[in-house]
């Protein structure tokens, strides 16, 4: 096949889309860690803190005293940034209050309490928050590969059932000023039992499910697709079955993000009316392509070419405001860079994809003009 063939844009499209998925590729402290040697009293005996992995690498040991007074050490893997544990009232962000900790880049380790007004970096404000210390000053170390935060906060009644928020940055905060997290979680965990739910409050992953199913459904797979139907019709009937099975792989992924988007509104109401609505507007074009495909009239049909005007002319605009929702949806949705990046480098490689074929295709079309013979008028 000449060119680059379906094969190798699958492959460069599943990269792009793996690059969007960052994992932490080290082992936590883990609970056998005897945090004596590098902690003071009372945050140093192991034996009276009930330890338990709660998220990724993060490791949380507490205790409670009769005056309600929790003890809490949080650990995690950690290289650079900040690292952060917030209480909030139902699961979300907005309105809790957090003890976020880092080392700075002289090697001096700062711990703050932050009251989280809004999502942007400008409403987390340092110094501010509903939580109450205890006597004990919250303490800061690092020990081997993972950074310890230990406080204790006094609280009116025993602490049972609790929204715990979870998050962390890989860039070090400068003047007390959080940068957005890199990923964050929230799960309801009892301090009387020790156990978390598997549930997220917030629903994180949901969302994550969301943005991803329709990234891959429609921005990477119905592009390749329609990719395929322009610049592959040379190999016939191999065009034809390639661009079927993509379209309705891509169709049916696209309709499953748009499925966890509604579910995902039916938790969180949010106000993303701009995003929904265009949302519903391409799932409508996006059925009625495949409406038409079955309504697709003979190739010797007089309408036939009206059809496939349509077909033509819908499927970009399909695309095109696809490729706009999916950009919208980053943004309200406040994915973080990783997406941002990664999608950008999805639609590079789509516009370097067609500008290339678009262009063997004209040289080629142009080949074909000026090697076909030329017109002569014979005498009768």
């Amino acid at each position: 096949m000449d060119g680059p063939g379906p094969h190798l844009l699958l492959l460069l499209f599943f990269g792009a889309l793996s690059a969007s998925i960052i994992t932490v590729d080290a082992q936590s402290d883990g609970c056998e860690v005897d945090i004596g040697g590098f902690l003071h009293s009372p945050f140093n005996d192991s034996s009276s803190l009930t330890c338990r992995p709660v998220w990724n690498n993060f490791i949380l040991r507490y205790s409670q005293d009769p005056e309600n007074v929790l003890t809490v050490v949080l650990s995690t893997v950690y290289t650079s940034g900040w690292v952060g544990m917030g209480f909030s009232s139902d699961g979300m962000m907005v309105g809790s209050s957090a003890m976020v900790g880092w080392i700075n880049n002289v090697g001096k380790a700062h711990i703050k309490q932050f009251f989280l007004r809004g999502q942007s970096s400008s409403e987390v404000v340092v110094n501010e928050g509903q939580l109450k210390f205890a006597a004990r000053k919250p303490v800061v170390a690092l020990h081997s590969a993972s950074i310890y935060l230990a406080f204790q906060l006094q609280f009116e009644a025993p602490v049972t059932q609790q929204e715990i928020i979870f998050a962390f940055g890989t860039a070090t905060p400068r003047n007390f000023h959080l940068t957005k997290h890199e990923d964050k979680t929230s799960v309801s965990f009892d301090f009387s039992a020790g156990v978390s739910s598997a549930s997220s409050s917030y629903p994180y992953q949901l969302k994550r499910n969301h943005g991803a199913l329709n990234i891959f459904g429609w921005g990477v797979l119905l592009p390749i697709g329609a990719i395929i139907a322009r610049y592959f019709r040379q190999h016939d009937p191999l065009w034809f079955y390639l661009h079927t099975i993509i379209q309705f792989a891509g169709f049916i992924i696209g309709l499953a993000g748009v499925v966890t988007g509604i579910a995902l509104y039916d938790k969180l109401h949010a106000d993303v009316l701009s995003h929904r609505a265009l949302g519903i507007f391409v799932l409508v074009l996006g059925i009625l392509q495949v409406l038409a495909f079955f309504l697709k009239p003979d190739k010797d049909s007089k309408i036939r070419r009206y059809w496939n005007w349509y077909h033509h002319w819908a499927g970009r605009l399909v695309l095109f405001l696809a490729a706009v929702n999916i950009s919208v949806g980053i943004h309200v949705g406040s994915a973080g860079s990783v997406w941002k990046v990664c999608y950008g480098i999805d639609l590079a490689i789509l516009l370097i994809t067609v500008i290339l074929l678009e262009t063997m295709l004209w040289l080629r079309c142009s080949k074909k003009t000026t090697d076909a013979p030329a017109f002569q008028m014979h005498p009768t």
